[in-house]
């Protein structure tokens, strides 16, 4: 029997676009307008951002899932040497509208565009994201119907949070109504997969398949992606 698939959900970040290149590119920018200002920082390494991520959750656990406020907090400590203390806010703002500005220069998977712009034709689609791009700010904005954060959700995938908001937007929904589209096997996929949530992997680098649960359906080219839901749930 063909499941009765409503809704579509997708993460954002490397399943829409390559986040790395972006990440790092606002990261390095952001880091060279703030050493313009302040003279040279000593951001550390991975391991430091780890360490003090850790540290800065002990302080305020919201800090977990609200990683704008998790950027603002790490820019504040680097900065602790700046006085007076309102001129290193004001800093601290400043960086942070930059980077975000930064963060929302992607470029879109091939085939991405088309794909939502004729899903949305036939199913609602939504965002569960972990991060902190707005995509309502890409043109492809106006074919989602909703979009949940961490920050709204007050939790990050894997936990259930998104789902349980996502279909409390729509009436007679349920989580065997949704189709959850990302290329996370933790984050999103086992995350779904635990709710009985049907998934589909977008897997465009080729990675092997680690968990212990049955591997979904997977794609590497956005011009695939409605043939293979056609396939699969509109026979």
């Amino acid at each position: 029997m063909i499941k009765q698939i409503k809704m579509i959900t997708f993460d954002l970040d490397d399943t829409l676009w390559d986040n790395h290149p972006t990440i790092m590119k606002a990261e390095v920018d952001t880091r060279e307008w703030i050493e313009n200002k302040v003279g040279e920082v000593e951001w550390g390494d991975f391991n430091d951002f780890i360490n003090l991520r850790a540290d800065l959750i002990r302080e305020d656990k919201t800090i977990e899932w609200d990683i704008s406020k998790l950027r603002k907090e790490i820019f504040r400590k680097k900065l602790s040497h700046v006085t007076p203390e309102n001129l290193r806010d004001e800093i601290v703002d400043k960086a942070f509208d930059i980077f975000i500005e930064k963060r929302h220069e992607i470029k879109l998977f091939d085939g991405v565009k088309e794909s939502i712009k004729n899903l949305s034709e036939k199913y609602i689609l939504g965002v569960l994201t972990n991060g902190n791009a707005d995509v309502y700010k890409f043109d492809i904005g106006k074919y989602f119907k909703f979009s949940i954060s961490s920050l709204e959700a007050k939790d990050s995938k894997p936990n259930r949070a998104h789902f349980d908001m996502a279909i409390s937007q729509v009436n007679n929904i349920s989580f065997g109504n949704i189709l959850h589209i990302g290329d996370h096997q933790i984050n999103d996929i086992f995350c779904a997969y635990n709710l009985g949530i049907d998934t589909l992997w977008f897997n465009n680098n080729n990675v092997s398949w680690a968990q212990d649960f049955k591997k979904p359906d997977e794609f590497s080219s956005w011009h695939d992606l409605e043939q293979i839901i056609r396939n699969k749930y509109e026979r």
